[in-house]
């Protein structure tokens, strides 16, 4: 209840906050007015066209349909959490139907990703070793081997190239915790790499 109310309340604010509806929100293709206004709400940390200013919360543009949908129903019912957002993504999906998280997920997906930034270049040599061979002798497999070549995601498994390297590394080490439940393979693969290793990959997926 509390998550809830933290979010209807950050919806208001948001939505009394502006004016008009953003150029992009008026575009949402096949959107109800439930899904404009989610647009705008979203748009409050995932940025214009789902490309995030905050290295804390992800770009959305490009991503793929079915794991957006999924991760804002893991939301909704309060199977995946985030330490810092909670309140909130508990709250505003919330107030989402399968529809309109339908029209989100699908207008994200149709935008353009955001651009890599590059990194150390040790550092970056190192992730995408990560990335493209995985760790043999700890059972570590290949990132690519999920998320695709140029980590663009497939299905289920989310696009990586270009999202900011704080909020993976944040992510991964989420995944060795009950924040988010779900990701066997990700709890699997993160308990076998050390700290320097997953900033490392982060770092890589960072600059594509």
């Amino acid at each position: 209840m509390a998550g809830m109310t933290g979010g209807m309340r950050f919806i208001g604010t948001v939505v009394l906050a502006g004016a008009a509806l953003s150029a992009a929100a008026q575009d949402l293709a096949g959107g109800t007015e439930t899904a404009r206004r989610a647009l705008r709400v979203c748009a409050a940390c995932h940025g214009e066209g789902g490309q995030s200013k905050v290295a804390a919360y992800p770009n959305l543009a490009g991503q793929q349909t079915q794991y957006t949908i999924q991760q804002l129903k893991d939301f909704r019912s309060q199977t995946r959490a985030e330490s810092n957002t909670q309140a909130y993504m508990w709250g505003v999906s919330a107030l989402l139907d399968d529809e309109t998280i339908g029209s989100l997920a699908e207008y994200y997906a149709a935008q353009k990703p955001a651009p890599g930034h590059a990194g150390p270049p040790r550092q970056l040599k190192l992730g995408r070793a990560l990335f493209v061979d995985g760790i043999p002798s700890r059972g570590v497999r290949a990132c690519a081997f999920c998320h695709g070549n140029g980590a663009e995601g497939a299905a289920g498994f989310p696009r990586l190239a270009g999202q900011h390297a704080p909020y993976l590394y944040a992510q991964l080490r989420t995944f060795s915790t009950q924040l988010r439940p779900h990701g066997v393979l990700m709890k699997t693969e993160v308990s076998r790499m050390t700290d320097a290793e997953m900033r490392a990959v982060a770092a890589y997926l960072q600059s594509l």
